[in-house]
């Protein structure tokens, strides 16, 4: 007795219809009526009718059966591939349209970088041809240890040789960075036109050279960077940064002093707007550049300045104060 017949691709051989052609095959015929219970046979046109025979069916020879299977599956492949070869042309031609418009000189307006080498060479590149001005976004200090050091020697060269042909660096750091030993020593080795600013807090990080090209993260692990030289782009980043430098506190070369308000200093009080708008200590902290126990340091600090036993109480306090009622 056969096994049972269960339903599945019209292209494949059951058991119940591998036990049915098997007896076919031992029998050398087979009456019609046992083969409808796997329909795979005829689908697969290993059972034909008999010529001398309507009612019985005979079995194709497998070596013929299995030729027919294999040439059938290679037309179709051939089929395949054709039809990839059509879709491969039409969408190339497409996407030649899509594609970011070139710019004079060849290269695509907006361009990905992977990874940190790929990244610093095509800063390099960029900055080999500035002659104007490099401005600079940074929410955080360099890299510490051997690799901070390595990184720093390399950009360190390259603004020194920006700085030598003549070009303006400008810089815009959070407030929490003013006193970091890094950047002063960094600002004692560049010999040229370097100016620094800070603010509360800063966009995200931002190269920009000659006004003519960008360079901004596209991911959170530093591994990913997009070039940009889309001139409405890069004209957008240029205006943005002009009008934080024009809000920003000079730090270098001669810093300003940071003026404090109702005892609370410029650092408290965008903690305090943070803090305000009900920011955790971790988000405060990545926001203005800081470790997590600087700024849990500084929320204490400001929580005694205001008198404050609690966090609730704290954001009560802060705004019945006034301090954020303008800038300090």
């Amino acid at each position: 007795m056969s096994a049972p017949h269960h339903e599945h691709g019209r292209e494949d051989l059951c058991s119940a219809g591998t036990e049915l052609y098997e007896r076919a095959l031992r029998q050398g015929q087979l009456p019609a009526a046992d083969a409808q219970a796997a329909p795979c046979l005829t689908d697969l046109g290993l059972l034909h009718p008999a010529v001398d025979d309507p009612i019985q069916l005979e079995p194709v020879a497998p070596v013929v059966a299995l030729h027919r299977l294999l040439r059938t599956y290679e037309e179709r492949i051939a089929d395949e591939r054709r039809r990839e070869a059509r879709l491969a042309e039409t969408f190339g031609s497409l996407m030649r349209i899509a594609d970011p418009p070139l710019a004079a000189t060849g290269t695509r307006t907006i361009q990905l970088h992977t990874g940190t080498e790929p990244i610093n060479r095509a800063i390099a590149e960029a900055m080999a041809d500035a002659s104007e001005e490099l401005v600079t976004v940074q929410p955080r200090a360099g890299l510490t240890g051997e690799r901070g050091q390595v990184a720093d020697a390399a950009s360190l060269g390259r603004d020194q040789a920006a700085l030598d042909r003549g070009c303006r660096i400008r810089t815009l750091y959070p407030h929490t960075l003013r006193h970091f030993p890094i950047i002063a020593a960094r600002c004692e080795r560049l010999k040229g036109d370097v100016q620094i600013r800070t603010l509360d807090e800063v966009p995200d990080r931002l190269i920009l050279i000659d006004r003519a090209v960008a360079f901004v993260p596209a991911g959170e692990d530093g591994r990913l960077a997009l070039e940009i030289r889309h001139p409405a782009i890069v004209d957008h980043f240029a205006t943005t940064f002009d009008r934080l430098w024009r809000l920003a506190t000079p730090m270098y070369p001669v810093a300003a002093p940071q003026p404090s308000l109702k005892g609370v200093t410029p650092r408290q009080h965008a903690i305090a707007t943070l803090l305000v708008e009900g920011h955790t200590d971790a988000v405060i902290a990545d926001r203005l550049g800081m470790n997590i126990r600087t700024a849990r340091v500084h929320i204490a600090k400001l929580a005694a300045t205001l008198g404050s036993q609690s966090r609730a109480q704290l954001g009560f306090l802060i705004g019945r104060s006034g301090i954020l009622d303008r800038e300090p």
